[in-house]
């Protein structure tokens, strides 16, 4: 069993780690922490401040806290003095004040807090400056001069296709107004309809969609910011719109050479803005082969060393690409017609190690093609890239080396490219500057070519003028200090007027490129700009200066709680602001001393660290600031909590395969934390199967596996601290005997790598070496390498690579801007060693980032706005510093711009947004170095909302059971219709039944309500739904009934009762029932002659021409040949007889019948020929009712 890393507890508000080193007081022999501001005890030691010092350390600061900023280094002045005696006059007294009277300024003894803070003060009153929260309360509350936040780029050139955008934004309350000036004469935007200024932003649009030449709007635009307290100025900000020439139409003759001789094909591109990118190819589009005898230069021309036979076999064409308008422009292509005297081209002798002679081309010693000559010069800026290049002829084809005259070259940034035949050096320093030569070398001879390279400097900041907010009768000052080569010179400007014609200001003087402020009031708020320039370029800084006087205000959230585990290390936060800047104190459960030394430690942002927490540190902390102004105090309740600890831990364990193995966990926590225990097998989320079991304080594993085989941790873990232990758990497959020494050794786990070593150091990989530790009688079979980097996720190790136990070097890719450490951890059978101790750290250079984030949404959160949110990228695929992401988003179909933003988190809401209508959506990575990849655009929606009743609405009633129902889609869904409620009721009079409520999909558009009864009406209310709710309701009625008089209310509803009871319905049936009962009685009775007598001579046929008799009986016969009741005719005109076996068909064989005018058969009865039997005088008994009305009609 091993215990891993030890328990990670957190002691913050919202459980939030503490910091990692140790605070400190002045006792000796301590060392400082570096999460103070400021080494108080090295200050007061040395018996005078060194703001050199400070400044060092202020770098560590937290961000987002109240801070003073340093300028200048300077000793205490007597503007100094003044303020510490004014600040020892208002420090309160009394018990725990700390006023043990004067201190002497060289005395060696601990001085109380106050004495540090009050001499920091008067310290840092001189240039000093109180920096705003970012709380949105106080930042739209304070008065502010205008910040220019957003601009174009100097030397802006644009798509004549696309309308011209010239960006400007500001900040400042209140809100600033804009203007702008065209080649330093104010431009009257008004007056041209093309131009407009974006709302609430200086960026101007000028829009060429009805006509218009983007070329008569060049110039020089610089943009102006104002507001009561000041104006801000852009840069002067160049517009040019891009060129992409035609080229000019020529014809070229065939180019004739010697084999062997040099030749340059120039390409002479028509000039563009910015200039095109140059390649060759031949008019089938093939690119041009290039190596070092063939190659294209700098300068678009394509150098041949020497011609050999083989470049006749394709022709050489010029390609200019032009940037804006994506487009390629080709040359007339170049023929070569080589003369030789070996007119065959024998493709064996290309690689013939005397190519040339076999060809019998003269040898011939190198001579520069370009540079010509044996000496040139060339001037570059510093920051930019260094382009050398030497371009030389020769039989054979020479070989390029460069050197510096007097030194190496810089190998950090140097670059050899086009086959040596150019020299690269990035981000050129005056150090760069000297003599470089190329020595060109064959077999015939050498030669070489020294270029001068002399290193110019456009001017660069070495201390940029910062906003200086201060309180009324502070001091304070701005610094403009740049470089370059010539030296720049600095001038002053305030509000954009040259500081020389502004009105005179006693507060202020100016010391060349310093501008010095002293007792400053509410009126000495202004803009102040900085234009340092030489003649290669120009920068320009605005800075504003704002007093403020502001009563002191707490930023954090009062009454917070905050849990700590017992022991560990803690601080509490108290944010607070005000102008001036207050002191700050704590106290606890009420108490009067103020809480500083000891065990606790006040940081200069006001958080209060506790160094190791005890019980009794339990209770209620106060902080309090206070300024001249007034004061302010908030709270915060610390609760101490027990460490959750494993004390009975899983034990490695070896188990035969089908046996049971219980792993033991037994876990002691506070009884107010939740636990939960959770198990890891090789480090990732055990799955509990059915072999397993899972109990409160152990793990229980049946018919043990070759694959239960593995490490296993148990987690014990609360909302604020965890614990964890592991186990290694060996499945043998069969009870094996040793059959050596060496098996019968007991094995373990291997030790620890050791003595890692970094070599071979790259700009993106590096070697890493280490000692392999013992394999306790199990040989290594894996190397893991680990990383840890200390800028996103301190203290985590990630896994990197993995390697076989054979090895004990590797090389490691890396990733750009990474601070690496390694550590190597061993694996053998048993299982993992310790991981090594760490390696030392090696920080890759940075780069623009080669990926976008990812998971790029837009979906609304409320009906007008739409939240863009994305997944953030991590430290490995940052690539740089600062990074943060350009978010980018417009009107989908429409050719409105991109909006864009600049982003640090991971989500931006775009406000007053159209209800539900679709967005294009980038999301671009973004550091120090550069911008990432193109995003992809993803298609997202702003807020949904409820939407529009439905339309035309129908209710129609077929018959008085069912009710139909139709709708349409309503005319705005105003987001994703979800589908539609009806709500519906019966009523009759005033009676009003039970509502009834049906949901439908979003596709259904009918409904049909079975009616209960059909007298009673229905009421109908239809309604869309979206995910924000159901929108507006139509209501219609059912129809009246056609036949629907206008009785009583008592009538009607009686009539409905008993029509609809159900003895009413039985009695109906029964009567009905017996009703046809007797009728068939009735027939039955008629059809038997039972009530009169049959005609006496049934042997006498009735006449045929005595169709009826005196009596009344009729006399039936087939003479027509007319079908009898009961059959059917066929398709051949014949009888089909019916199922009904009383037919008179059935009775002779067209032999006539009779009936007296009782209904009666007279005549002979005579059986049909396929009867078997006569059925005598019988009548049919069986005749149906159907055929008894029949005979009776």
């Amino acid at each position: 069993m091993r215990r891993l890393a030890a328990r990670g507890a957190a002691g913050d508000a919202g459980e939030v780690a503490p910091p990692a080193a140790d605070s400190t007081d002045c006792a000796p022999g301590r060392s400082p922490s570096p999460c103070r501001l400021i080494d108080l005890c090295a200050i007061w030691d040395a018996g005078v401040f060194l703001p050199a010092a400070v400044a060092a350390a202020w770098k560590g600061a937290p961000s987002g806290v109240p801070r003073r900023r340093l300028n200048e280094a300077e000793t205490l002045s007597s503007v100094q003095k003044a303020q510490l005696q004014r600040l020892e006059a208002a420090r309160p007294r009394g018990p725990g004040s700390g006023d043990r009277g004067p201190v002497p300024r060289m005395a060696r003894q601990q001085p109380p807090p106050w004495v540090h803070a009050a001499i920091l003060f008067s310290l840092l009153s001189l240039s000093t400056a109180i920096e705003i929260p970012m709380d949105p309360s106080i930042q739209n509350e304070l008065s502010q001069p205008p910040t220019i936040t957003k601009q174009s780029v100097k030397d802006h050139i644009v798509d004549p296709r696309d309308n011209i955008l010239i960006e400007c934004e500001a900040k400042g309350n209140p809100a600033p107004s804009f203007h702008w000036t065209r080649n330093s004469r104010f431009f009257n935007i008004a007056k041209d309809p093309r131009v407009s200024m974006r709302r609430r932003s200086g960026t101007l649009v000028i829009d060429f969609r009805s006509g218009g030449r983007p070329e008569e709007y060049e110039g020089e635009y610089q943009c102006f910011a104002r507001n009561k307290f000041g104006t801000a100025l852009s840069n002067r900000i160049r517009l040019q719109v891009s060129k992409s020439p035609l080229w000019p139409k020529e014809n070229l003759d065939p180019v004739v050479v010697q084999e062997g001789a040099p030749l340059t094909l120039q390409c002479n591109p028509p000039p563009g803005l910015p200039s095109p990118v140059i390649f060759w190819m031949s008019s089938s589009m093939e690119p041009i082969t290039q190596d070092k005898r063939v190659s294209q230069g700098h300068n678009g021309d394509l150098y041949f060393s020497n011609v050999m036979l083989q470049d006749m076999q394709t022709d050489y064409s010029c390609n200019a690409r032009f940037h804006f308008t994506h487009t390629i422009q080709q040359k007339n292509p170049f023929n070569l017609k080589v003369l030789t005297n070996h007119p065959y081209n024998d493709s064996s002798l290309r690689n013939h190690p005397d190519m040339y002679s076999a060809r019998g081309v003269a040898e011939r010693t190198p001579s520069f093609m370009y540079p010509q000559g044996t000496a040139s010069s060339q001037m570059v800026l510093r920051g930019m890239d260094l382009l050398l290049e030497c371009i030389a002829s020769g039989v054979p084809t020479p070989d390029i080396a460069w050197y510096k005259k007097g030194g190496d070259l810089p190998s950090d940034k140097a670059k050899l490219e086009n086959f040596n035949k150019a020299l690269r050096i990035t981000n050129v320093s005056e150090e760069d500057s000297g003599e470089y030569f190329c020595l060109a070398s064959n077999k015939m001879g050498s030669i070489r070519h020294t270029i001068s390279v002399r290193v110019k400097a456009a001017p660069y900041w070495l201390d940029e003028p910062k906003n200086l907010i201060l309180a009324p009768g502070e001091d304070g000052r701005l610094v403009c200090r740049a470089n370059g080569n010539p030296k720049p010179t600095v001038q002053w400007m305030v509000n954009g007027e040259p500081l020389q014609s502004a009105p005179p200001n006693p507060n202020r003087e100016v010391a060349g490129d310093t501008i010095i402020f002293r007792d400053t009031q509410i009126s000495s708020r202004a803009v102040y700009q900085c234009n340092t320039s030489n003649e290669h370029g120009y920068l320009l800084a605005n800075a504003f200066v704002s007093v403020l006087d502001v009563p002191p205000r707490m930023l954090s959230p009062r009454n917070q709680l905050i849990r700590v585990i017992l022991y560990n290390r803690t601080r509490l936060d108290c944010p607070f602001f005000g102008s001036p800047i207050p002191t700050l104190r704590w106290f606890k459960n009420g108490q009067g001393s103020n809480l500083d030394g000891g065990n606790y430690h006040v940081y200069e942002n006001g958080s209060l660290e506790i160094k190791m927490i005890r019980k009794e540190d339990q209770g209620i902390y106060t902080c309090v600031a206070t300024n001249i102004l007034g004061k302010a105090e908030n709270q915060v309740r610390l609760e101490v909590k027990d460490p959750t600890r494993i004390y009975r831990m899983p034990e490695d364990q070896v188990a035969q395969r089908g046996t049971t193995v219980q792993l033991e966990c037994r876990v002691k926590h506070d009884p107010s934390l939740k636990l939960t225990v959770s198990w890891l097998k090789d480090d990732e989320p055990l799955y509990i199967g059915n072999r397993m079991k899972k109990e409160e304080d152990s793990l229980t594993i049946f018919g043990v596996a070759e694959r239960d085989q593995g490490s296993y941790t148990c987690v014990a873990s609360t909302e604020l601290d965890q614990d964890l232990a592991k186990a290694y758990l060996t499945v043998l497959a069969d009870q094996a005997t040793p059959t050596n020494r060496l098996a019968a050794l007991p094995k373990g786990r291997p030790d620890r790598p050791r003595d890692l070593e970094l070599t071979d150091l790259a700009e993106r990989s590096v070697r890493l070496t280490w000692i392999p530790g013992d394999d306790n009688n199990s040989p290594i079979t894996d190397y893991v390498v680990q990383f840890e980097e200390d800028q996103f996720q301190p203290g985590v190790w990630h896994d990197h690579s993995k390697f076989p136990g054979s090895v004990n070097s590797a090389v490691l890719q890396l990733s750009p801007y990474v601070n690496y450490q390694f550590r190597v951890i061993a694996i053998n059978e048993v299982g993992s060693s310790h991981p090594s101790l760490p390696s030392e750290r090696y920080r890759t250079s940075g780069a623009p980032p080669e990926s976008n984030p990812s998971d790029v949404k837009g979906e609304g959160t409320r009906k007008n706005n739409m939240e863009i949110t994305w997944t953030p990228m991590n430290a490995t695929s940052a690539f740089g510093p600062n990074l943060r992401y350009i978010v980018k988003w417009r009107r989908r179909e429409t050719r409105e711009t991109w909006n864009n933003v600049t982003v640090w988190g991971s989500r931006y809401v775009v406000g007053q947004t159209p209800v539900y209508v679709p967005y294009e959506i980038r999301v671009q990575a973004e550091n120090d170095f550069g911008k990432g990849p193109e995003p992809d655009t993803v298609i997202g929606y702003s807020g949904e909302d409820l939407p529009s009743a439905p339309r035309r609405f129908r209710v129609r009633q077929p018959n008085l059971e069912t009710i139909n129902l139709e709708w349409d889609h309503p005319e705005h869904p105003n987001g994703i219709l979800i589908g539609y409620t009806l709500k519906y009721v019966a009523f009759n009079g005033t009676k009003v039944g039970k509502q009834i409520v049906e949901n439908f999909s979003p596709n259904q558009t009918k409904f049909t309500v079975q009616r209960a009864d059909p007298v009673s009406r229905y009421r109908f209310s239809l309604s869309a739904r979206t995910q924000v709710g159901s929108g507006e309701a139509v209501t219609e009625e059912s129809p009246a009934p056609p036949n629907e008089a206008t009785p009583t209310a008592a009538y009607t509803n009686n009539q409905a009762d008993i029509a609809t009871q159900g003895w009413f319905i039985g009695l109906m049936c029964a009567i009905a029932l017996l009703v046809l009962i007797l009728l068939i009685v009735c027939f039955i009775k008629r059809s038997r002659g039972g009530k009169y007598p049959v005609r006496e001579k049934k042997d006498v046929p009735l006449g045929p021409e005595d169709p009826k008799e005196e009596d009344g009986s009729f006399d039936y016969s087939d003479e027509d040949n007319k079908p009898l009741q009961g059959s059917q005719t066929s398709l051949d005109g014949t009888i089909k007889q019916q199922e009904s076996d009383d037919s008179l068909v059935d009775y002779g064989e067209g032999g006539e019948g009779q009936f007296n005018e009782d209904g009666s058969f007279i005549g002979q009865y005579t059986v049909k020929k396929d009867k078997e039997e006569t059925e005598g005088n019988e009548s049919s008994e069986a005749t149906s009712p159907v055929n008894a009305i029949y005979s009776l009609a």
